[in-house]
């Protein structure tokens, strides 16, 4: 009988643990776990207190449909929430979670790299002694369907979520509410993106100041995307050709005359160059006269590391993918897209693209098993659901991008909002000329050139995973909130 009633208590211990094990697998709609935790910046002590939790999407009669992972750092010496900043930060993809800024760039703690930002064993973190806690409370957001953001209404649609416009519709509302619960409407509020989500905080900052009257002092741009400013045909083949000069420059496969020179003294030159005399010569096409094409083809292979014939043989619009795979082609190796100091080996030599990212691939590295540390040992966040670093949420709308465009209109509606692009040198996802492209096209009148700014930086995509370019970039954006705060009481005129 004995026997028969342990044999029970143990079936019901085992269907009670299998139901605590399917419920951590699912999304807590409405959740915050609370730690709090210092960090030293800059020689001095940063008390904060950190949530982790998630909070829902709500359709329009206020059912909720998908719920937020969040990790929101307060500052926990400042009273005076009226007067201190807040940043809200997304990262990219689309599909990408918050993770990459948050453990890596902007946040109290950062994983463990070496100084160029390759990983190292073992794997984890420590604290960020460059993290810009010290001057503004930052929220990390994860859009649906990534980290450990999820759908939760398996009836609505996946077009509520995935496309450009309907991504930032919703997360709009989300930061409505989120801003709303915190009582932070009178704080100085600043949108950070990186890559896709520099379209998404683009987007963002206009449809919450005209749709939700949420004004914003600043927007901060990390390695932008093209944001829906036209540069088809002539503009894209010519554009690349000044980071294709920094790339060859870092590798040192330009001749001696160029490599003995440093690389801000090289840039100007190609950049001119390429506005001056290559954008004008794609234009042309077939027309130009081909003694010139030869010229112009010995010059694009002087500045680039590459092959005269290859301009050539592509009639002088070289791709990126080409260019990834044939820089270091004698040397055995390729390089990465996202940050081109990178080096890969492939199957084989030949072709014309790599078999896989070496800048990607050495991330993903480190950034995985770190986070889902961090999340357990340090926010003390418990959950069964895996993180997404990238998520499913494709096919992704990609029409009626405006949002560059978007982000401009907010600038000329509201007088203090003002612009920081970053960008690496070494990004051939989202190279830096054509960051200051946009700037361009978004300013065609000249009229907000004191109210955009841009930095660059001697590394790729994430420029802040090279421990020089992290304090710098950081710094960046500190002195951008800094000078971006009004005087108090000082009107928001023209």
């Amino acid at each position: 009988m004995i026997k028969k009633y342990l044999l029970a208590l143990l079936l019901l211990i085992m269907a009670l643990e299998n139901i605590q094990a399917q419920e951590t697998r699912q999304i807590e709609i409405e959740s915050a776990v609370v730690t709090n935790d210092e960090v030293t910046i800059n020689g001095k002590r940063v008390p904060y207190k950190a949530t982790a939790g998630t909070m829902p999407v709500w359709n329009d009669e206020g059912k909720p449909i998908a719920s937020l992972f969040y990790t929101y750092y307060e500052r926990s010496d400042v009273s005076d929430k009226a007067n201190r900043p807040l940043v809200i930060s997304f990262n990219g993809g689309p599909g990408s979670a918050s993770i990459w800024m948050h453990l890596a760039y902007t946040g109290p703690y950062k994983l463990n790299i070496d100084d160029e930002g390759y990983p190292v064993q073992p794997y984890g973190y420590s604290k960020n002694t460059h993290s810009i806690l010290d001057v503004a409370d930052i929220v990390y957001i994860d859009p649906v369907n990534t980290g450990y953001s999820r759908i939760v209404d398996k009836d609505v649609s996946r077009s509520t979520f995935f496309g450009v416009n309907a991504d930032i519709k919703y997360l709009a509302d989300w930061v409505n509410t989120f801003v709303t619960r915190q009582n932070r409407w009178a704080s100085p509020k600043y949108l950070i993106g990186e890559s896709y989500g520099t379209t998404r905080v683009s987007g963002l900052v206009s449809q919450l100041q005209n749709s939700h009257w949420m004004y914003f002092n600043g927007v901060v741009l990390v390695s932008p995307t093209d944001l829906g400013l036209s540069r088809s045909g002539p503009v894209a083949a010519a554009n690349y050709l000044p980071y294709y000069a920094a790339t060859a420059w870092y590798h040192g496969v330009l001749t001696p005359e160029l490599q003995g020179r440093d690389l801000d003294e090289i840039l100007p030159e190609v950049e001119q160059y390429t506005l001056d005399v290559v954008l004008p010569a794609v234009a042309r096409g077939g027309s130009l006269d081909k003694a010139k094409r030869n010229e112009i083809a010995k010059k694009m292979a002087y500045y680039s590391g590459m092959k005269e014939k290859v301009f050539i043989e592509h009639n002088l619009a070289v791709p990126t993918s080409f260019f990834w795979k044939e820089l270091l082609r004698e040397q055995g190796l390729t390089i990465g897209r996202l940050d081109s100091r990178y080096k890969g080996i492939d199957r084989s030599d030949a072709g014309d693209r790599y078999d896989f990212d070496p800048a990607l691939t050495s991330w993903n590295h480190a950034f995985a098993p770190a986070f889902n540390m961090y999340a357990k040992n340090v926010l003390k966040y418990n959950t069964d659901l895996t993180y997404n670093l990238f998520g499913p949420v494709h096919p992704w709308d990609r029409g009626n991008d405006n949002t560059g465009e978007q982000l401009a209109g907010a600038m000329r509606q509201n007088p203090y909002l003002q612009v920081l692009t970053q960008s690496g040198y070494f990004d051939g996802g989202t190279d830096y000329f054509n960051a200051k492209f946009n700037m361009w096209q978004m300013d065609q009148n000249g009229k907000l050139q004191d109210r955009l700014s841009f930095k660059g930086y001697r590394s790729g995509h994430m420029m802040y995973l090279r421990a020089e370019d992290l304090k710098t970039s950081n710094d960046d954006i500190r002195e951008f909130i800094k000078k971006t705060i009004p005087e108090k009481g000082t009107p928001a005129k023209y």
